[in-house]
C-alpha cells in the first residue's frame, strides 16, 4: 500500500482534494465540459504555482502523430463536451478543441518564451468566485 500513492505531493493534500471531489450535487453533471475545466484549472494552477519566474505552462501534446508541445495562454469550454486550448506552437498561435473523453495531455514548464517579460500565466475566473 505505500506504492500507492505516486505523487510527490503531501498525503494531506490529496485527502483534500478526494474529500472535496467526494461532496456530490446530485443536480450536477459531473461529465459535462464546465465541470471537467474547473477541475483541470485546479491541476494547471497547482502545476504553475511550483514553477519558477524563468519558466511557463506547457502541454505537451501526442495525439498528432507527433509530439507536439503547446504554451498555452488560456482554457475555455463549450458545454456539453468540449475543452479549448489556445496558445501557440512554435511561436504560431493555434487553438486545440478536444473532447472531454479525450483530454490526456502532459504537464510541462519550459523556458519562457520571452525571457525579458515576466512568465505568462494561465489565469481563470470561475462564475462564482
Amino acid at each position: 500500500m505505500d506504492n500507492f500513492i505516486a505523487s510527490a505531493r503531501p498525503f494531506e493534500s490529496l485527502k483534500s482534494k478526494l474529500e472535496t471531489y467526494n461532496t456530490y450535487d446530485l443536480t450536477r453533471d459531473y461529465h459535462s465540459a464546465d465541470r471537467q475545466y474547473e477541475i483541470l484549472c485546479e491541476y494547471i494552477k497547482e502545476f504553475q504555482d511550483e514553477l519558477d519566474n524563468d519558466h511557463e505552462v506547457c502541454i505537451q501534446l501526442a495525439s498528432f502523430g507527433q509530439s507536439i508541445l503547446m504554451q498555452v495562454t488560456d482554457i475555455g469550454y463549450a458545454n456539453p463536451s468540449l475543452i479549448t486550448f489556445d496558445g501557440y506552437v512554435n511561436g504560431q498561435h493555434c487553438q486545440l478543441i478536444q473532447h472531454v473523453n479525450q483530454l490526456s495531455f502532459l504537464l510541462m514548464s519550459s523556458p519562457k518564451a520571452e525571457p525579458e517579460k515576466p512568465p505568462r500565466r494561465i489565469g481563470f475566473h470561475f462564475e462564482n468566485e
